[in-house]
């Protein structure tokens, strides 16, 4: 159901910011599990919603924070277009969708994000109410629009620290006319390697994942150069039906049974090449190396001192201590520079106090 609920929402913010109130900004909280635990009062989002504009043509959708991603897939598959990032939903058990407010706010991109672009790369413009209780626009609808640094990318992955989410813009694109998946039977050393090597070439490469067992590795694009491609990596093919479930839910969605369990989860982000850091527990890789997801009881410590010895950053992902650090520490000039933008946005520091790190 559309709604504009911009006027509730700015009468709503402008009052917690004379009492300083802190507010938990909530569409339906299908990635409250990220960041650090926020005590605020709740500030419901997911009723501002509705597909404002999308012009096929144009590969270009602009919808209000609170519409279910759901929705906007389904108008783009319409259209045979899609989300190149490759967005997860993270559905509640209780049936909670997916809204496009959280996801641009967690930035999080699926298994095409090193082939297709980021959550990031693809925003145009946003509309955000800010913690002053300002609604202000920046980009628009072309990527030519953008002059200078563009704002709008600032909010993605900002986790709702510095506005309210009202309106997202976004490039969209085809979705490719053929998609093949093959799986590789070799070791950890072997898929790093190979995920290694192809990437220097000139391969329709969409996704790459080794579960610990195999590599598996998808294809995208026109039937000819796709068939080539396999060609030359071989492997096993997987039906179609299997492939998209593996892609889709297991992967994107952390239903593998890898993500099960109590074990903290931990996401390293780290250079394609690196060796396997220095720590217990299992692993899956993807993003041709580069994201690398651990299960492991090693302390927070040791973990996030391993990973950078190796050029790369930790984040708590799920589980664990989340009210202690969550995110890989910055240095204090960085931390300083995130405090001044924070301020500008917030100055009353009344949106998701905390959320990213202690002071913002």
């Amino acid at each position: 159901m559309e709604k504009d609920l911009t006027s509730q929402l700015q009468d709503r913010i402008r009052a917690a910011a004379v009492d300083a109130e802190p507010l938990a900004v909530v569409g339906q909280g299908t990635k409250s599990f990220l960041g650090r635990d926020v005590e605020a009062t709740s500030l419901a989002v997911a009723e501002h919603a509705g597909i404002l504009t999308y012009e096929p043509k144009e590969l270009v959708v602009t919808a209000r924070c609170g519409t279910p991603l759901a929705d906007i897939e389904a108008a783009l598959a319409e259209a045979g277009q899609m989300l190149a990032f490759e967005p997860p939903h993270f559905a509640n058990a209780d049936g909670a969708a997916a809204t496009l407010g959280g996801t641009i706010a967690a930035g999080l991109s699926g298994p095409a994000r090193p082939y297709q672009g980021s959550a990031r790369d693809l925003v145009l413009g946003v509309r955000v109410l800010t913690g002053r209780g300002e609604v202000l626009r920046f980009g628009g609808e072309v990527m030519k629009n953008v002059a200078g640094y563009d704002v709008s990318r600032l909010m993605v992955g900002a986790l709702g620290t510095l506005g309210v989410l009202l309106d997202v813009s976004l490039k969209v694109l085809p979705a490719p006319a053929v998609t093949r998946t093959q799986v590789l039977e070799c070791d950890e050393k072997g898929a790093l390697e190979r995920m290694s090597a192809w990437s220097a070439k000139p391969l329709p490469l969409t996704a790459t994942c080794f579960d610990g067992e195999r590599l598996w590795i998808r294809l995208s694009g026109a039937a000819q150069g796709v068939e080539e491609a396999v060609e030359r990596i071989g492997g096993e093919a997987v039906e179609p039906g299997a492939a998209a479930r593996f892609w889709r839910d297991e992967l994107r969605e952390q239903q593998h049974p890898f993500f099960a369990g109590d074990l903290p989860l931990w996401r390293l982000s780290l250079p394609q090449s690196a060796p396997r850091p220095a720590l217990e527990g299992v692993m899956l890789i993807e993003w041709g190396g580069g994201q690398r997801w651990l299960r492991s009881a090693d302390a927070p410590e040791q973990v996030r001192a391993e990973v950078a010895k190796l050029g790369g950053h930790a984040t708590l992902f799920r589980g664990g201590d989340r009210s202690g650090e969550v995110f890989h520490p910055l240095p204090a000039h960085l931390m300083q520079l995130h405090r001044r933008v924070k301020s500008a946005f917030d100055p009353h520091g009344i949106l998701n106090p905390g959320r990213l790190y202690p002071s913002l």
